[in-house]
């Protein structure tokens, strides 16, 4: 073989081809990130759904058990009882369940507390 160069019609062939193909992986490329961030959309869709959901459960709880947190002090004359409790912006989401599992036991301690006060006041 020889080292003749390619003639410019032959080059010219082989970059519309290279150029061809570039575009084709390109174009591939392009069609499986979509695929991608559409799953991962989807994905974060559900994730805003279900934190949604748990936050209105957890919301929903709350304002039971400050209700009946409520209705305890309202027994007591000189408590006056404040406004309802408003979301927490520095809360973080990964402590719900731990924050909802501290609800219950300060409660009793209310309960206890307005008991103890009640008993007293009649004295």
């Amino acid at each position: 073989m020889t080292d003749e160069p390619a003639s410019p019609a032959m080059r010219y062939k082989e970059i519309v081809g290279l150029a061809r193909g570039s575009a084709e992986n390109l174009r591939t490329w392009e069609l499986a990130r979509a695929e991608e961030i559409e799953r991962q959309l989807a994905d974060a869709q559900a994730a805003v759904a279900q934190a949604t959901e748990r936050e209105e459960k957890a919301k929903e709880r709350a304002v039971r058990w400050w209700k009946m947190a409520l209705h305890n002090v309202s027994r007591l004359n000189f408590v006056e009882p404040p406004d309802d409790p408003e979301p927490v912006p520095t809360a973080r989401a990964q402590y719900l369940d731990r924050y909802l599992e501290e609800v219950k036991p300060s409660y009793q301690e209310l309960v206890q507390a307005v008991l103890a006060l009640g008993w007293r006041a009649r004295r």
